[in-house]
């Protein structure tokens, strides 16, 4: 009996040295595995790889040095590598199939990473939501909408919807309705939108600005302010111009009219009046 405990002994702290030794290589390798990928970062951003790549490239080398240390865990501990990764086929098709989506979100992941329709900074309109790119992940992609909420969205869902990247071009063009009243002149309410479009000097000369009457409203007649800006002063151009307008037209005479109607009231013979009550 004796004999028997003491085997059995020997056998634990053998087994406990083993277990000891493989926590021990998930730990040193967790360790390594953080910090050779803050160096592969760093050699990417020192190469100027775009910051989408590297983010990209960062999370992929990671999770595989991650597996590559549990399988050295494991075979520390005793365990037949060849029937473990056998197991662990197996386990992983049956993963994969209960994981099917997660599987569509990495696929999609490389394929925006290859393709590239937005790169981290841009902004984009995205399955419903609009802001800046923060991250694209294996899985999903970051978002920072203008008010500084974040918005995560599953790749599969961006692959599989339009995207429009707003900022993608250096050049966008301002699109302004302007209304002005049916007895107004049109062509002194263009003589006022030139010259403003003139006095400003954020606005392109090449695309050339365009300034027409584009439709005989039920109230107005609208006119369309068509400049061109640097994609970056985009809003506070639009804004400016907007305000410049209204002002403009204030003090040059010009009427921006809003929707009215004029309603006549007629009674027939006989029939008592409503309006107005006696």
């Amino acid at each position: 009996m004796e004999k028997v405990m003491e085997q059995m002994w020997t056998l634990g702290s053998l087994y406990a040295i083993r277990v000891i030794a493989a926590l021990a290589i998930f730990v040193v390798g967790r360790w390594l595995a953080r910090h050779l990928t803050g160096f592969l970062v760093k050699a990417l951003q020192a190469r100027n790889v775009e910051t989408t790549f590297v983010g990209f490239l960062r999370n992929i080398a990671y999770y595989a040095m991650m597996v590559a240390v549990i399988v050295a865990a494991v075979n520390q501990v005793g365990v037949n590598i060849a029937s473990f990764l056998a197991v662990l086929g197996a386990a992983g098709l049956a993963v994969g199939l209960a994981l099917k989506d997660s599987l569509a979100n990495f696929a999609s992941g490389v394929m925006l990473v290859l393709f590239r329709p937005f790169k981290v900074g841009d902004f984009v309109s995205v399955s419903g939501s609009s802001g800046t790119v923060m991250e694209i992940s294996i899985f999903n992609t970051e978002l920072a909408t203008p008010d500084n909420q974040k918005v995560i969205i599953p790749n599969s869902s961006i692959m599989g919807n339009v995207i429009t990247n707003v900022t993608a071009n250096p050049m966008r063009r301002i699109d302004l309705v302007v209304g002005i009243a049916y007895e107004d002149d049109t062509s002194r309410a263009k003589e006022v939108l030139r010259a403003i479009i003139a006095a400003e000097p954020r606005i392109l000369s090449e695309p050339e600005p365009f300034v027409a009457v584009s439709e005989l409203a039920d109230s107005c007649v609208n006119l369309v302010v068509r400049p061109w800006v640097k994609t970056g002063d985009y809003w506070n151009v639009r804004c400016d111009l907007t305000e410049r307008i209204k002002q403009e037209f204030d003090r040059v005479g010009l009427h921006i009219p809003f929707p009215q109607r004029d309603v006549h009231l007629r009674t027939a013979e006989g029939l008592p009046r409503v309006f107005p009550p006696q």
